[in-house]
């Protein structure tokens, strides 16, 4: 069965650092590229970071410094890591895999997980 499944999503004080896991199964996630996303409640889907299949990582403005993304390519995952947590950084966090990370459409994306809810508490 060919899924992504998001993980590691918790409730944490604001100035915690978190890592969430995005594991592929019935494929390989290292051929594609991996996008990051969160939604909060009431608010569009956003994404968050994206990483390449050449290992190049992409960040908007509002999470660089803070957001990191990266591959474990013998765990078939793909990392996020998060730092100096913001209350403004809850929401429910997916992952998304296509084949680049600018040229892919996400909004067209269908296969979205169940996601994982990041709560942080000021």
């Amino acid at each position: 069965q060919v899924q992504l499944v998001e993980s590691g999503g918790r409730l944490v004080q604001a100035g915690g650092s978190l890592r969430l896991s995005c594991t592929a199964s019935g494929f390989t996630l290292d051929d594609y590229a991996v996008g990051w996303f969160r939604q909060a409640p009431g608010k569009e889907r956003i994404g968050v970071s994206c990483i390449s299949r050449n290992g190049g990582t992409y960040y908007p403005d509002s999470v660089k410094g803070r957001f990191t993304t990266s591959r474990d390519k013998a765990r078939n995952t793909v990392y996020l890591d998060i730092r100096r947590l913001k209350p403004e950084d809850t929401a429910a966090y997916y992952c998304a895999a296509d084949q680049d990370c600018i040229a892919t459409d996400w909004n067209k994306y269908d296969g979205w997980g169940q996601g994982t809810q990041v709560t942080v508490s000021s």
